[in-house]
């Protein structure tokens, strides 16, 4: 059941009241300068499908985009907080640099390894190109446990249920454990919710 508009905003407002606060006092708290005013914001444009994700604007802000669709697709607050939450602390974790770093060794490896088997210049280019995408995808299943563990503990300082909010891996496709896929299977990040809440 899709939640009426109205509703389903009031719900995302009265969430990043609770939220917003305590995603902040913990980036402080963890982190060492590091932007920490996060900006959160809904994407409405049309026929985007629901989806949430974090990203820095130019100065070096905190941004977490919600998308209408994915506002209005959440089945309670506690599903809205813990996404929220998740996406926070990708930031906190310092997840966009860690790759950015994953994904210039992998090309460095990949190039090298080119120019050592005697690729000639579009061989290397080629390389450089794969090792890019092979170094920014080897941990980005672990950041996303990561931001799951983390984001339980945000969520749940923040006065939801992590493990209500985290139900709604069991709507969304389940991406399975393949190679260098970007996330991990939905059953991993439901197991590292419940057991992060159960230390709480």
């Amino acid at each position: 059941a899709v939640v009426p508009s109205s509703q389903a905003a009031q719900t995302f407002l009265a969430v990043l009241q609770r939220v917003e606060p305590v995603a902040e006092r913990e980036c402080r708290a963890r982190t060492s300068n590091v932007n920490c005013d996060f900006k959160i914001v809904i994407d409405d444009r049309k026929n985007q499908p629901p989806n949430a994700f974090q990203t820095l604007d130019r100065s070096g802000r905190p941004i977490i985009a919600f998308t209408a669709s994915l506002i209005a697709d959440a089945r309670n607050a506690d599903e809205i907080a813990f996404i929220m939450s998740h996406e926070a602390a990708h930031h906190i974790e310092n997840h966009i640099a860690r790759q950015q770093q994953n994904a210039a060794a992998g090309a460095v490896l990949f190039t090298g390894l080119a120019t050592l088997g005697g690729g000639g210049a579009d061989a290397v280019k080629e390389a450089q190109r794969i090792g890019t995408v092979v170094g920014a995808r080897t941990f980005s299943k672990d950041f996303e446990l990561e931001a799951d563990a983390l984001g339980t503990v945000l969520t749940h300082k923040s006065g939801y249920d992590p493990v209500k909010g985290s139900q709604f891996f069991n709507r969304i496709p389940d991406p399975g454990n393949r190679f260098l896929g970007t996330h991990p299977p939905n059953a991993q990040r439901l197991q590292v919710v419940r057991q992060t809440a159960a230390k709480l």
